[in-house]
């Protein structure tokens, strides 16, 4: 893949993640956010690959901490990685990179198995990963204990389980629809 297009991927990715932090956020009690902003991860991972998805996410947190609003509610700055979601937040390079790297590994012969493992590789990398990342944020910067943070967690689970399943969706139409796409570690030749 020339640099260019590179570019304009990682940009692009990064900016979904921005058009996704336009929908509002639902508040709980945790100090942890539902967003639709996980779905990027998500998403970047599997169509991007590995590295030019932990680039999308790099850029994205990059203009957050330099003081864009980017996030959902329209929060940005250097303060929201010492709120109780910054652990979700710094798990989301993580999570897009070992949600590509899944993917690299799984079977993408034909769209459905293209789907079929972008659902798998979201649900590791988009889910476990931010999750168990979240919950040690939780831990740290919430003070709560490691069962309170991983039982809040699981509040996230349900949405987070239809997130995948919309990326395996969405992976499937781009399977069907573009057959020279190229996922996981393809992505980066």
């Amino acid at each position: 893949m020339n640099s260019s297009r590179s570019l304009a991927l990682v940009s692009l990715f990064a900016a979904l993640l921005a058009v996704f932090g336009l929908i509002p956020k639902i508040d709980l009690p945790l100090g942890v956010p539902i967003t639709l902003q996980t779905l990027g991860v998500m998403l970047a991972g599997c169509l991007l690959g590995p590295k030019r998805a932990l680039q999308a996410m790099l850029l994205f947190l990059t203009a957050v901490a330099l003081g864009l609003p980017l996030l959902s509610g329209g929060r940005g700055g250097l303060g929201v990685f010492m709120a109780p979601a910054a652990g979700y937040l710094i798990g989301w390079p993580i999570g897009a990179l070992v949600t590509g790297l899944v993917m690299t590994a799984l079977p993408q012969a034909t769209p459905r198995s293209t789907a079929i493992s972008a659902f798998f590789a979201s649900a590791v990398g988009g889910l476990l990963v931010v999750h168990a990342m979240g919950v040690a944020g939780l831990v740290q910067i919430a003070n709560l204990s490691w069962t309170q943070a991983f039982f809040g967690t699981l509040v996230f689970v349900p949405g987070d389980l239809l997130k995948c399943a919309v990326c395996a969706l969405v992976v499937h139409t781009v399977a069907r629809g573009l057959p020279d796409w190229n996922f996981g570690s393809r992505a980066l030749k």
